[in-house]
């Protein structure tokens, strides 16, 4: 490996080991102005070196050009909307239900749930090759492009990733980032934004990634769609572990509970 090849690799391992540090394990170790030269030069080389590139760098992140328009795609498998309640009586009364199907009383997941938009993410051989929203559960708009642009939502996974996953889960847009960015549209005499959801979806609909990039939507995984995993987890607490290990953030929240009172 000549040296601009091995400085390339250095840059992207560190620069992604800097993600995952700062959105997997919560402990930021670089800061923003460190990272941003590191990006800087990586992308000088990149373009010195074209023989170098890699559609998984993080200098591709953000396409020259805005998009055109959505398109529609079928989802592999249907993703199903989350169910509401505010009672806890109907709480006791799924569970109950959930033990009357089961020989066992089951450990379940309790997870903090995002505000945001749910989004499908799906990695071939563990690279980011689509990101699909929701839409009517068998139909969703593509919007790989703007997706691509987040920091939080890797590129390429770590490790030894399965043949296929589609981890679903929800787009957010952290309260510091919609506060800054209601200070600069009040500055600028502006509307301000109703709130961090529909800032989120609305941030989706732009057809410039640009603007996904610059807003700091971060995504957190909950769920899963088609998977091809030789020996994979069995379960979801181990999923999650799992997901982590991938480099895919989830709640830190999370907790294993064995009875509806847990």
């Amino acid at each position: 490996m000549g040296a601009p090849a091995k400085r390339v690799a250095e840059l992207r391992d560190r620069l992604d080991a800097a993600n995952f540090a700062y959105y997997v394990e919560a402990e930021p170790v670089m800061g923003d102005a460190e990272y941003d030269r590191l990006l800087a030069e990586l992308a000088d080389l990149e373009a010195a070196h074209p023989d170098l590139a890699d559609r998984a760098s993080p200098t591709q992140r953000v396409g020259g050009e805005p998009i055109e328009g959505f398109v529609s795609v079928d989802h592999a498998v249907p993703m199903q909307s989350i169910e509401n309640t505010y009672d806890l009586a109907e709480v006791s009364a799924w569970f109950d239900r959930v033990l009357a199907s089961l020989d066992a009383a089951p450990a379940c997941i309790c997870d903090p749930k995002i505000d945001g938009v749910a989004i499908s993410l799906r990695y071939k051989a563990g690279v980011l090759v689509s990101a699909v929203t929701r839409g009517d559960g068998a139909r969703g708009d593509d919007v790989t492009a703007q997706v691509r642009a987040l920091r939080s939502v890797p590129l390429a996974l770590r490790g030894d990733p399965p043949a296929l996953l589609e981890v679903r889960g929800e787009l957010f847009m952290p309260a510091a980032a919609f506060e800054a960015i209601n200070e600069q549209r009040a500055a600028n005499d502006e509307p301000l934004l109703a709130n961090a959801r529909n800032a989120t979806a609305g941030t989706l609909k732009s057809l410039d990634p640009a603007v996904s990039a610059a807003r700091g939507l971060q995504f957190l995984a909950h769920g899963r769609g088609a998977v091809e995993w030789d020996g994979g987890p069995g379960d979801w607490w181990d999923m999650l572990a799992a997901l982590r290990a991938l480099g895919l953030p989830t709640s830190a929240h999370a907790v294993r509970c064995t009875s509806v009172q847990e």
